[in-house]
C-alpha cells in the first residue's frame, strides 16, 4: 500500500495538529487537513498506523479557512500547524486532545475543558528562534518545512510574531558573516522591556561578539551557548537585567493562566505550599504575600536569582531538580507543578502518592495533554477536580492546561 493514493475522511485533529480519519482498517495522520474533510491522501502505511500526504480536496470542510501566511501554504512552514482552520475549530480541536489524553491515557473521568482564547490571535509571540544557515556566500534564517526536519526556507514574516521581533530580526539579517564561523547555528530573539535578548547556540569560537553586539543598537543583551558548553551572557547595555529566559511569549494569556493558578491555591486555605519548578517566582511571591509558607523548588539558577530576595522567611526557594527535593519539602496543603514539556519525574509522582497525609490539591500546569495525562496516570490516590485550558499560541497545536487534582473523597 506504500504510495498508494487513498480517500480519507477526517474525523478529528490529533495532538500534533496533524488530521486524523481511518481507511483499510488503519489510522491515519494527516497534515493540513480538516475534521470534515473527505480528502485523497497518498499513504505512507506503518504497523499500527499510517502517515499520509494531501494530495487533493474531494470535500472542503466547513471548519477550513485560507492561511493568512503564504510561508504556511509555499514552504510548508512547521512552525504553525493549525493555520488552516478557523479559530472556534482550533480551540474546540485543543479542547478535545485534553480531555481524550486524560480519559484515555489518564484513566480519569474527565469533560473536555474549555479553551479560553488568546486576546491576540495574530502578532502575539514575543520571541522567535530561527535556524541560520550559511549557503555558500549566502546567508538564510528561517524554520524547518513540516515534513523534512532538515531543510531550512528563508523566512520573511511570522504573521503569528510581533512585527518588533521581526524588526530586530531584520536588524541583525546584515550582521549574520559576525556569527560564529559555523555553517548552522540556531538564534533567537526575545523582546525585554525596552530592547531584546538575542541568543546564539552553536559554535566553538566567537572572536567577534563584540563586534555582532556593537552593530546592533536594538539588542540589549547578548547570550551565546557554544557547542557542548553553557549559556552565558557575553554583553548587555548598562542597567539590562538578565533576561534570556524570562519574558513570557504571550504575556496576557499567562498572566490569566497565573491568576487561575493563584486562585485554586488561595481556595483551598493553604498554609504551607510548595511551588515545583518556580521558574522567576511569579506565583510563589504573591502567595508568600498573603501569609502563607511557600517552598519554590526551582533548577534555573539565574531565575532564581531574580527573585531569592522577594521570598521572605519562612518562605525559601531551593535551586535544584525537583526530584531531588520535594519528599523534604513535605508535607504541605497545596503543590504546584509547572513542568516543562517532559512533565514530571516518576519520583514526583510517588512523592505525592506514597505519605500518609495527602496534599489537599495539586494544581498542575501542562504544555503537553500527553505528559499531563501520563502523570496523572500516576497518581492513583488522586480524581480530577477543575480543568482549565488556555490558548498561549494560536495557529499551533500547542496548549496549556490547569489540572486541580484533589485526593479521592476530597473536595474541589
Amino acid at each position: 500500500m506504500t504510495g498508494t493514493v487513498a480517500r480519507v475522511e477526517i474525523a478529528s485533529v490529533a495532538a500534533g495538529g496533524d488530521g486524523v480519519g481511518r481507511t483499510q482498517g488503519l489510522v491515519v495522520f494527516v497534515p493540513r487537513t480538516a475534521p470534515g474533510d473527505v480528502a485523497r491522501v497518498r499513504l505512507a502505511p506503518g504497523k499500527r498506523f499510517a502517515r499520509g500526504t494531501l494530495e487533493s480536496l474531494d470535500v472542503a470542510s466547513g471548519l477550513r479557512v485560507e492561511p493568512p501566511c503564504p510561508h504556511y501554504v509555499v514552504d510548508r512552514c512547521g512552525g504553525c500547524q493549525l493555520q488552516h482552520l478557523s479559530y472556534e475549530a482550533q480551540l474546540a480541536a485543543k479542547g478535545i486532545i485534553i480531555g481524550d489524553a486524560l480519559r484515555r491515557i489518564g484513566k480519569r473521568a474527565a469533560d473536555d475543558p474549555a479553551v479560553t482564547p488568546s486576546v491576540a490571535q495574530w502578532r502575539y509571540r514575543r520571541k522567535l528562534t530561527l535556524h541560520v544557515r550559511r549557503m555558500g556566500s549566502r546567508w538564510i534564517a528561517g524554520l524547518h518545512p513540516y515534513d523534512d526536519p532538515v531543510a531550512v526556507f528563508d523566512l520573511r514574516d511570522c504573521p503569528i510574531t510581533a512585527e518588533a521581533v521581526l524588526a530586530v530580526w531584520a536588524e541583525l539579517r546584515p550582521l549574520f558573516p559576525l556569527l560564529p564561523s559555523e555553517r548552522a547555528l540556531r538564534v533567537a530573539v526575545r523582546l525585554l522591556e525596552g530592547g531584546a535578548s538575542v541568543v546564539v547556540e552553536g559554535g566553538h569560537a566567537w572572536p567577534t561578539a563584540d563586534r555582532f553586539f556593537a552593530s546592533a543598537p536594538s539588542v540589549t543583551e547578548l547570550w551565546w551557548r557554544p557547542d557542548n558548553g553553557r549559556l552565558r551572557r557575553l554583553a548587555a547595555r548598562e542597567g539590562a537585567a538578565a533576561g534570556a529566559s524570562f519574558v513570557q511569549v504571550n504575556a496576557a494569556v499567562a498572566a490569566a493562566l497565573r491568576a487561575h493558578v493563584l486562585e485554586r491555591v488561595r481556595a483551598h486555605g493553604a498554609a504551607r505550599v510548595v511551588d515545583a519548578y518556580a521558574g522567576m517566582g511569579e506565583t510563589a511571591i504573591p502567595l508568600a504575600a498573603d501569609g502563607r509558607q511557600v517552598t519554590a523548588i526551582e533548577l534555573d539558577a539565574a531565575a532564581v536569582d531574580r527573585f531569592r530576595d522577594r521570598l521572605k522567611a519562612p518562605s525559601r526557594v531551593i535551586t535544584g531538580r525537583v526530584e531531588d527535593h520535594l519528599d523534604a519539602a513535605l508535607p504541605a496543603d497545596v503543590v504546584i507543578l509547572n513542568p516543562p514539556r517532559a512533565g514530571v519525574d516518576a519520583r514526583v509522582t510517588t512523592a505525592l502518592s506514597d505519605r500518609g497525609q495527602l496534599p489537599r490539591a495539586i494544581v498542575y500546569v501542562s504544555c503537553d495533554p500527553a505528559t499531563l495525562a501520563r502523570d496523572v496516570a500516576r497518581l492513583p490516590g488522586y480524581r480530577v477536580a477543575s480543568l482549565r485550558a488556555y490558548d498561549m499560541f494560536p495557529q499551533t497545536a500547542h496548549v496549556e492546561t490547569v489540572c486541580e487534582l484533589v485526593p479521592e473523597g476530597g473536595s474541589a
